[in-house]
């Protein structure tokens, strides 16, 4: 025998009712939580006493597509204020215990009969819906954790190409570091929309500072020169390392064809400012 959704309905009313036992509920079983909640308002906006009403009522409601969407939404706002998660499954388990225990007083206080295939009906969906909360909030909490992430990666990444206009014309490019393949397509992403922005016709790529490029990085390197050209820009290289034209040599890669190369970048200056 499956709870009705009149007793479903009769349940939420009781803990509306109940509304501030409910919250002193909370609070005692989630002792770190009630010390921290005033700052989780503050700093999140979060109020966690009305979200965690807002949660029981769709998890009695059996309501999986609020119960998911109201994770998503929790998981980003917990992410985005870099909320403490332990806070977080501490709260949540403490809406199951204080659920399950106003649920009793609920059966007790009206002398509702209990029927085990009703209590085992409704144990099942309501941990599974809080569980359901749980995985949906640590998802979503890691996927815009991941997402922030590679956003400042490629902030950084980018503000390792700098690449400085010394003349209408003319501008440098100082590489410094290794060049990994993540690195390599952050350059050729740069090097392609700034050379359409600025409208110069020569780029002094300086090799003088790069303590490692990988064979597929050379390769790909190359392949950036040829889309320079198809630019309508030239490409200048300064400050081949020994290390570097073995490795070149080796792959059978001459930059001599894609580019001008230069012993120094004071030789590159000189000869295209003069």
């Amino acid at each position: 025998m499956e709870n009705s959704n009149n007793d479903i309905q009769e349940m939420i009313h009781y803990v509306k009712d109940k509304r501030e036992v409910f919250q002193q509920k909370l609070l005692s079983e989630a002792v770190n939580v009630a010390e921290v909640i005033n700052d989780i308002l503050k700093q999140g906006n979060i109020d966690l006493l009305k979200n965690a009403e807002k949660l029981v009522v769709y998890i009695l409601e059996n309501n999986d597509q609020d119960i998911v969407a109201f994770a998503r939404q929790e998981g980003v706002a917990w992410a985005q204020h870099s909320l403490t998660l332990a806070f977080k499954l501490e709260w949540v388990q403490a809406i199951r215990r204080s659920l399950w225990q106003t649920i009793y007083e609920y059966q007790s206080e009206l002398n509702l009969p209990s029927i085990r295939e009703d209590f085992f009906e409704l144990e099942k969906r309501i941990n599974n819906n809080i569980d359901q909360f749980l995985n949906t909030f640590f998802l979503s909490y890691s996927d815009f954790k991941d997402q922030l992430i590679h956003r400042q990666r490629k902030n950084v990444e980018h503000l390792s190409v700098p690449i400085i206009p010394i003349s209408p014309t003319v501008a440098i490019l100082p590489l410094i570091g290794t060049i990994d393949s993540y690195r390599m397509d952050t350059i050729e992403e740069k090097v392609l929309t700034d050379i359409a922005r600025t409208r110069i016709n020569t780029l002094i790529m300086d090799l003088s500072g790069i303590t490692d490029m990988e064979v597929v990085v050379i390769d790909h390197f190359h392949k950036v020169l040829d889309g320079i050209n198809m630019m309508g820009c030239k490409a200048v290289i300064t400050g081949l390392r020994p290390e570097l034209v073995r490795e070149m040599i080796h792959l059978d890669i001459n930059f001599n064809q894609k580019a001008i190369t230069k012993g120094t970048l004071q030789q590159s200056l000189k000869d295209y400012l003069l």
